[in-house]
């Protein structure tokens, strides 16, 4: 009976590890876009978190969460999504244009 313990808690611990190394690869990763219509500020930062993501070589996962505030005369979206090591780095120039 002992072993069966023992061995139940080998596997917990392994499945234990297994999920902190896969959680750990992974990161949140965001952006920002202004514009004077909230339609292409969400466009801007939204572009802006993809293009970002791909440079990085990462690989997106989820959804993304996207907020905006009017502040001022101009509008601000931040965008947001989880992203995982994995991917192959894209070349970009800046935020807006990756190859």
């Amino acid at each position: 009976m002992q072993i069966f313990k023992f061995g139940l808690v080998a596997a917990v611990t392994v499945c234990a590890f297994s999920v902190t190394a896969q959680a750990a690869d992974c990161t949140r990763v965001s952006a920002i876009g202004n514009n004077f219509t909230h339609d292409a500020a969400v466009l801007f930062s939204e572009n802006a978190l993809k293009n970002t993501i791909a440079g990085r070589g990462l690989i997106p996962k989820g959804p993304v969460k996207t907020t905006c505030d009017s502040g001022s005369a101009m509008i601000e979206c931040h965008s947001s999504q989880t992203a995982c090591t994995g991917g192959t780095p894209a070349t970009c120039l800046g935020p807006w244009l990756c190859f």
